[in-house]
């Protein structure tokens, strides 16, 4: 009897358990659906690869720290080849652009991310987010307020952002200068902090491309340096794309400044070519400086180190870049994002600024490359840029060191900036 009843018991509990089998499915299958999902504001332009660059940057963050979260990317301008580019990179991240794809992730979608970029770019798609859907949204990286201009200009803010920022979940900013600043005009969102610009995470590469181009130019691995030129103000105007009418006043402050700023750099390649073996390659950062670099650094180079300067002549886009300073000794010059993925690819980078640019330089000195940061409205700083590209060129090793320790403090603060907005998507 007592053996029957033992019978009768293990087999009601494996009846049970076999009954149970759909449930645990069922609960299986509603956890996979309950997969949290985020837009990503980002992408704001396609003729800078330095804001194409944070896109891809902030996807390589979210990839590796938010690995079970779908990020929707939302962006302003995925055209000439970027869309493509990015799909190869992330194949399982959709791109929103219709206003149904948008309404939908606005549906869907428990938190918005507004990306690195000159400003806050995106502050219309932010407040809409904010009024429609009363979720939560954090910004990842911006200057502050980031007005490309005169000195006056530089100080305009927008009181919609003031409360934009306010009413974020976090708010970082990607130089320590906009992070005082937001302080200053009265921004108190609960977590206000520095955050390195999303550019320093980008791994895109276009390998193909860039020994193709390296070969072609006599150009080897390690064997020669990038340079970059610009004026204060990009000359978008020159670009059919942007459909700007010309700015005369920007034209002739281009014309006072561009001889003063763009000569030091040019002064960096003639001593590099005649006291080094190196090589110099002239790129662009931003399509406009395709022109600029033949005008204000090849064409007056003496002949003699000409022979060795080789001047690109159309643009490209972010991973045929990377994949071109992976193969270079470093980079100077007077823009901001290229030194920015030099150094995320353990290339040295020296940056050149103006205030004009914004205070997006001093993110230089932020993450400990004071000696790798030139003010060129200071005489003194200035003086120092030549003997800054001749020891980068001379010493790799100490280089090296330099952007070790760079790397070391961008990616501490890259992990724990991820773990914030991991932490505020999981309790969304």
């Amino acid at each position: 009897m007592q053996d029957r009843r033992a019978f009768l018991n293990q087999f009601s509990a494996v009846v049970g358990l076999l009954a149970s089998v759909p449930a645990l499915a069922q609960a299986a299958t509603v956890g996979a659906l309950a997969k949290k999902s985020i837009i990503l504001r980002s992408s704001w332009q396609t003729e800078n690869i330095g804001d194409i660059g944070h896109t891809p940057g902030v996807l390589a963050l979210l990839e590796k720290y938010l690995p079970d979260v779908e990020v929707r990317l939302w962006p302003s301008n995925v055209a000439n080849g970027v869309e493509e580019m990015l799909r190869k990179r992330f194949p399982a991240v959709p791109i929103i652009q219709t206003p149904e794809e948008i309404s939908l992730a606005f549906s869907d979608c428990v938190f918005l991310l507004h990306g690195s970029g000159p400003s806050l770019v995106a502050r219309k798609d932010v407040e809409r987010w904010a009024k429609e859907t009363g979720k939560p949204y954090g910004i990842y990286g911006i200057t502050f307020p980031g007005v490309y201009g005169f000195a006056e200009e530089r100080q305009q803010v927008n009181p919609v952002d003031i409360a934009l920022l306010s009413n974020a979940t976090f708010a970082y900013f990607r130089d320590s200068v906009s992070l005082a600043f937001a302080k200053q005009k009265g921004v108190h969102c609960p977590i206000m902090e520095f955050c390195p610009d999303g550019a320093f995470a980008v791994d895109l590469k276009n390998d193909e491309a860039a020994i193709a181009f390296l070969n072609e130019h006599g150009l080897e691995k390690g064997k020669f340096l990038c340079a970059i030129p610009q004026y204060r103000f990009s000359p978008w105007w020159e670009l059919p794309s942007k459909k700007q009418v010309p700015n005369e006043i920007r034209r002739a402050y281009n014309d006072k400044m561009k001889e003063q700023d763009n000569a030091p750099i040019r002064e960096a390649i003639i001593a590099v070519v005649r006291q080094t073996p190196l090589k110099i390659l002239l790129v662009p950062e931003n399509e406009t400086q395709v022109r600029i670099g033949k005008e204000m650094l090849y064409d007056p180079l003496p002949d003699d180190v000409k022979a060795k300067v080789v001047w690109r002549d159309h643009y490209w886009l972010t991973d045929e870049a990377v994949s071109t300073y992976i193969r270079s000794a470093g980079l100077f010059g007077l823009e901001m994002h290229s030194p920015i993925m030099c150094i995320a690819n353990n290339i040295p980078a020296i940056v050149c600024r103006f205030d004009e640019q914004t205070s997006k330089g001093f993110m230089w000195r932020d993450i400990g490359l004071d000696d790798w940061l030139f003010d060129m409205d200071n005489p003194k700083e200035v003086a120092g840029i030549v003997p800054a590209v001749l020891a980068m060129a001379k010493d790799p090793k100490d280089a090296q060191r330099k952007v070790a320790k760079a790397r070391q403090y961008v990616e501490q603060r890259q992990r724990e900036t991820m773990g914030v907005l991991k932490k505020n998507v999981q309790s969304a």
